[in-house]
């Protein structure tokens, strides 16, 4: 049964409900293009700092893959932050897209899995310093964004909160 048909039958007469349901648009060809050329661009460039670092010591990839997603938390941020609402095409692309792909939740949890089976201190610092870490980056990153597009945030300094 179409959305609008199941509305009407929930909510007789409520027309302009049904015709901004049956207008939605829940999928955008255009938004899956640029978040598929965004996340080759991301993966890209993953693979141009982790590739050559095969057969390293066992601790290089780990600790570039966290730097990664790092940068990737901190950058996320201030795309989010910049462009908020306003300018939906780039934050898929540049957002979804290249952070997407740039950052690796799935090679981190194999990582961190790998490094505390040899090393648990290590495993564990690693684990920890990657959530905080990216939650911290995020944060910064957040207010950087609004920053750049001058628009006031949840997130103020310590100096300006009252």
């Amino acid at each position: 049964m179409p959305a609008a048909t199941a509305v009407s039958r929930l909510r007789p007469g409520a027309r302009e409900y049904r015709v901004a349901v049956a207008s939605a648009r829940w999928f955008s060809p255009v938004s899956l293009g640029l978040v598929v050329l965004g996340g080759a661009v991301g993966v890209a460039a993953r693979a141009a700092l982790i590739v050559p670092l095969d057969g390293t010591h066992p601790l290089v990839v780990p600790a570039v893959t966290l730097a990664i997603n790092l940068v990737g938390s901190l950058l996320l941020g201030v795309i989010v932050g910049w462009l908020d609402d306003r300018h939906a095409r780039w934050r898929v692309l540049l957002g979804t897209g290249v952070m997407g792909g740039f950052t690796t939740y799935s090679a981190f949890a194999v990582q961190a899995v790998s490094t505390f089976t040899a090393a648990p201190v290590v495993g564990l610092a690693l684990m920890a310093v990657s959530l905080f870490g990216g939650v911290l980056a995020a944060a910064a990153g957040l207010l950087v964004g609004r920053r750049i597009a001058d628009v006031p945030g949840e997130i103020e300094p310590l100096g300006d909160a009252e």
